[in-house]
Order: C-alpha cells, then structure tokens, then sequence
C-alpha cells in the first residue's frame, strides 16, 4: 500500500508587527542617548578681521584658557598647581589614542600671552603641531 506524502508548506515569518518592533527601538535608543555638549571655561574670544571658518571634525581635541589661567581639555579643568605640565601629559595620553589630531584653542582675549606660549612649546614637546586658534568674526 502506497501512502500519500502530505505537501508541506514553506515556512514563513510573520512580519505584520515587525514595523512596531522597528519604532519602538528606534524611540527608546533615541530616549535613552545622551549627547554630549562641550562647555568648556567662559571666554571672550578675540576678535579678527579676517578669519576662515574650519569645519569641525572628530578629530579635534578643544583646548580652554580663560583670562586666570585656568585650562581645560574636553570639559576636564587641569590642576591649578602645574597646569602647563598637565595639559602637557593630558595631551600626550590623547595624541597616543589618535596622532592625527588638530588643537582647537579657545583663548579669552585677556589671557596671559606667556602662558599660552609655554602651552605651544609644550606641544611642540608632544608632537601636537597641527593648531588652529578660535577667534569672533569681527565686521568692519
């Protein structure tokens, strides 16, 4: 006696939710995400007559010199005792992760000039040489 084979059908997802799936995550990782915001030292930038607008990138690390002295790199304020040798050791530790990095410096216009000249020398010791100032557009 010969059996009938039963026709078996395809296997199928079922995909009528998948869409509610797709938003629910999408929501709850856009919820749940920090985005972190640099505030830095409050400053008064200097003004320039001519300046050129760089697009920021990834890998830009900003540097703060408010009119004190005090430095900060990425939102972490260096110790006011030797600030010029931590920014120093600071910087190293970055350029180690990432050696293609630009240094961004916001300086406030009443900042001590030989402190920010030390800080460039100190760069000049870590192999920091791409720098760039940040300035205010000033109209004539």
């Amino acid at each position: 006696m010969k059996l009938a084979r039963r026709s078996r059908g395809g296997a199928a997802i079922p995909t009528a939710s998948m869409s509610d799936i797709a938003f629910l995550l999408i929501l709850f990782f856009m919820v749940t995400t920090v985005f972190s915001t640099e505030k830095g030292l409050d400053l008064v930038l200097p003004k320039a007559e001519a300046t050129q607008r760089i697009r920021l990138r990834r890998n830009t690390v900003n540097v703060w010199i408010d009119r004190e002295g005090r430095i900060s790199i990425q939102d972490k304020l260096m110790p006011a005792e030797t600030p010029v040798e931590a920014f120093g050791n600071k910087l190293l530790h970055i350029l180690s992760e990432k050696p293609d990095l630009i240094v961004l410096l916001r300086v406030d216009e009443n900042a001590r000039y030989g402190q920010i000249s030390e800080l460039i020398e100190k760069m000049k010791e870590v192999k920091a040489l791409k720098l760039t100032f940040a300035t205010q557009f000033e109209e004539l």
